[in-house]
């Protein structure tokens, strides 16, 4: 497995070795030693998540409070994805700055999104199925959102807004500048 640190160096790229060969192949996907010797911390991953999305289908910008804060594994099984993570972290040097990779099942890309960023991904072939572990359960009284249209992020400039699909909830989601309730630089989210 080879970790990328992206410019936002607290969200890591992971790109799995592929065994190919004329029967198929084989790919590990996860390997907790290897991750936690990389990033210097453990995690503990608790729930696995699937989706499966048409073309143009955005979900997020969402992410979850303390006690119940999510870092995320995200990886696609079919088709592709922009997948998006935000720094939330109040007084972060990346503050409201965004890491954008396409993955997908042919690149085999992974991304992980630490606790303090809020997550979205833009569906970009149909049928794509897309999956993800989390380190800590769900919890609706502590989910969160930011509308991944919000001008001051400028995720807008790289997306064709005409051609997006939003649930109700992610086309209801405030600005950034209007959420009072996201993360602090500094703080240890893992503790």
């Amino acid at each position: 497995m080879n970790f990328i640190r992206t410019k936002i160096e607290d969200v890591v790229i992971i790109e799995p070795k592929l065994h190919e060969d004329e029967r198929g192949y084989f790919v590990e996907t996860f390997r907790a030693d290897k991750l936690e010797k990389f990033l210097g911390y453990k995690i503990n991953f608790c729930q696995d998540n699937e989706s499966k999305s048409s073309k143009g289908v955005v979900r997020g910008l969402h992410y979850q409070l303390a006690p119940f804060a999510q870092t995320k594994l995200v990886h696609v099984i079919k088709g592709s994805v922009l997948d998006i993570a935000v720094d939330i972290r109040r007084g972060s040097p990346t503050f409201a700055e965004y890491v954008a990779v396409e993955l997908s099942n042919e690149n085999k890309r992974q991304l992980l999104i630490p606790r303090g960023f809020a997550h979205a991904f833009v569906v970009l072939e149909d049928d794509t199925i897309f999956t993800y572990k989390v380190d800590n359960y769900y919890s609706l009284e502590h989910e969160r959102g930011i509308s991944v249209l919000d001008e001051t992020l400028a995720i807008d400039e790289i997306l064709d807004s005409s051609k997006l699909k939003f649930s109700d909830k992610d086309t209801k989601q405030p600005k950034l500048s209007d959420c009072n309730e996201i993360f602090e630089y500094g703080v240890d989210y893992y503790a």
